[in-house]
């Protein structure tokens, strides 16, 4: 595993620290320990997925869809951050 570089030089973490570990525990097939370790992975997923269909077939509305992901994926990693900074402390 890579380590957080804003982790080692500040001693806090960024918003991505536990997205690298949440991938493995993934393919490893455990999913609820991988929501529990970074929840916006599957929103994720998914936003990866969609952006890579609309790059292969035309879909309706997709640019409206791609910002409604990227606001949710933004808004889950704000609040899981802040939550899990407030139990650091």
């Amino acid at each position: 595993m890579l380590p957080c570089l804003n982790k080692k030089l500040f001693g806090l973490e960024c918003f991505g620290c536990g997205f690298q570990r949440a991938t493995a525990l993934l393919f490893r097939g455990e999913f609820i320990d991988a929501f529990k370790m970074y929840p916006a992975i599957y929103t994720l997923l998914l936003f990866g997925l969609f952006v890579f269909a609309s790059m292969i077939w035309n879909i309706k509305y997709a640019y409206k869809i791609k910002i409604a992901f990227a606001i949710l994926n933004g808004v889950i990693i704000l609040v899981s951050y802040f939550y899990k900074m407030s139990f650091l402390f």
